[in-house]
């Protein structure tokens, strides 16, 4: 196996009669591309730039992540759809997972098509986020609030899924604390 530093060992290395063929590449490079996967989802564009750090020609590249697509190995739609499920289930928002896929080179179409079929309410997984940071009372005062705020919009929720989750919870509030639920925050 060739190592993973030390400079391209496949375009002009110290000695070029030691250099693989191509067919012997594509069999290595489909090796390592096969090992990633094994582990975990990985999107198409993520197994290149990964090939490609492994200094692995551009043509070897194509010519695995093409064959491993056909036999369905490697699959943008399943990697995105893990992805969203993943994530999720760490308490992040749709607005993190959306701009997480779009660095993986997955297209807006997969990304909303995931999101919606993931079938997930995100205020109350907002809600809940919120709960297992911060208690179940709601915030108290206005540098709480937007404490809370600031938490939820790092983690990935949007404006209106924060705002819900910070409306009172008739079900985690106190009668006698005082808060309108339908009072705007």
């Amino acid at each position: 196996m060739f190592p993973r530093s030390g400079g391209n060992r496949f375009r002009g290395g110290a000695d070029p009669d030691n250099e693989p063929d191509e067919k012997s590449l594509q069999k290595l490079a489909e090796a390592t591309a096969v090992r990633l996967l094994a582990r975990r989802e990985h999107s198409i564009e993520e197994l290149r730039r990964k090939l490609t750090a492994r200094s692995y020609p551009d043509a070897v590249i194509d010519f695995v992540v093409t064959r491993l697509a056909a036999k369905r190995l490697v699959s943008d739609d399943r990697f995105t759809s893990s992805f969203v499920h993943h994530h999720a289930q760490r308490g992040q928002g749709p607005v993190r997972i959306r701009a997480e896929l779009r660095q993986q080179g997955i297209a807006d179409e997969a990304i909303e098509s995931a999101l919606e079929s993931a079938e997930i309410d995100w205020i109350a997984q907002a809600q809940t986020v919120r709960r297992r940071k911060f208690g179940g009372s709601l915030p108290g005062s206005l540098p709480e609030r937007a404490k809370q705020a600031r938490f939820l919009q790092y983690r990935g929720f949007s404006a209106d899924q924060i705002r819900a989750a910070l409306k009172a919870d008739v079900s985690v509030m106190d009668e006698d604390d005082g808060l309108d639920p339908d009072a705007d925050l």
